[in-house]
């Protein structure tokens, strides 16, 4: 559905995008990730035809971006970070405009109105002025307005900017509910939602791609190291000795509970020494009262990818 090859975006001194290439197979469901000022918005920019790149390709539904513009925002549902919506507007009257705007007619215009606004869950707020709603309910209008015209392809900036726990819990269903008809490039902040939604993710940083993955092998293929959780009795130097332990980075102490101390250990990635640490405590008669594995999240590497690149690394 979608290609970028060599994709760059030059501003006077300063490079947003560097050459990133990447694919979305139809169907998917991809995360764009990235700190702030990474290239995220850029990118989907370029994507959606709303800015040229300085260099590179990029199509989309097989037709390219800049050549065939009209041809691929036909297949196109852009969701800016902060839709300019028309504030002075109705719910049902601006998504009905929109439509229009989107190519819509007659009755497959007002069907879909309704659809769309059941969807995204504005039916009840349908008569309101849009600049009276909470930022919540307006991400949703955006939403619907994506959504309007049936494309194959959603690029979404933030979509659950705004929302409430609820309300992020309705649109990642509502995302998952979108497959297989439509493709999504999913930009957010909240990495628990990508690892929940996602099939794949694109970590980009200073306008490069870091990494291509699926979140479970990011989690566990990469340097992100995972932490273990020991509460022992009884344990004279632990902390020194659980340090001396193959495949333990760092060690940790936690809090002392009377007679019990706790110590987290972090561990490299593909790394497991809840044996060792048994073998260990059996070797010098420490009680355990508790040891568990904490795999890595996808927060995790994301900080590590993001500090790689910090000066000194």
């Amino acid at each position: 559905m979608i290609s970028v090859s060599q994709l760059t975006k030059s501003y006077a001194g300063r490079v947003a995008v560097d050459g990133i290439s990447f694919e979305v197979a139809p169907g998917e469901i991809v995360g764009f990730l990235g700190p702030n000022g990474a290239g995220k918005s850029t990118t989907m920019r370029i994507l959606s035809g709303y800015m040229p790149p300085t260099s590179g390709t990029a199509t989309i539904g097989g037709k390219d971006v800049f050549r065939e513009s009209l041809a691929v925002r036909s297949q196109v549902g852009y969701m800016p970070e902060n839709a300019p919506l028309y504030l002075e507007m109705a719910v049902k009257e601006y998504l009905h405009f929109r439509g229009a705007l989107k190519g819509l007619s007659g009755k497959d215009l007002r069907v879909r109105t309704g659809e769309v606004m059941e969807l995204c869950g504005v039916t009840d707020v349908r008569r309101r002025l849009i600049g009276n709603l909470s930022k919540g309910y307006r991400q949703r209008v955006a939403l619907a307005d994506a959504l309007i015209h049936r494309p194959p392809l959603l690029i979404l900036d933030e979509p659950t900017n705004g929302l409430d726990p609820t309300q992020i819990r309705q649109v990642r269903e509502l995302l998952r509910g979108l497959r297989p008809q439509h493709t999504i490039l999913l930009s957010t902040h909240i990495l628990a939602e990508v690892e929940q939604t996602c099939d794949r993710v694109v970590m980009i940083h200073h306008g490069r791609i870091k990494a291509n993955d699926t979140p479970r092998n990011l989690t566990q293929g990469l340097r992100a190291a995972g932490t273990v959780y020991v509460e022992l009795q009884g344990a004279k130097d632990a902390g020194k000795k659980l340090d001396a332990l193959p495949g333990v980075r760092k060690v940790v102490t936690e809090k002392t509970d009377r007679d019990w101390q706790a110590y987290t250990l972090r561990i490299e990635s593909n790394t497991d020494v809840r044996e060792a640490i048994q073998e260990l405590a059996t070797k010098e008669q420490w009680k355990i009262r508790e040891l568990h594995r904490q795999l890595p999240t996808l927060e995790d590497v994301f900080i590590e990818l993001a500090a790689s690149d910090a000066p000194g690394r």
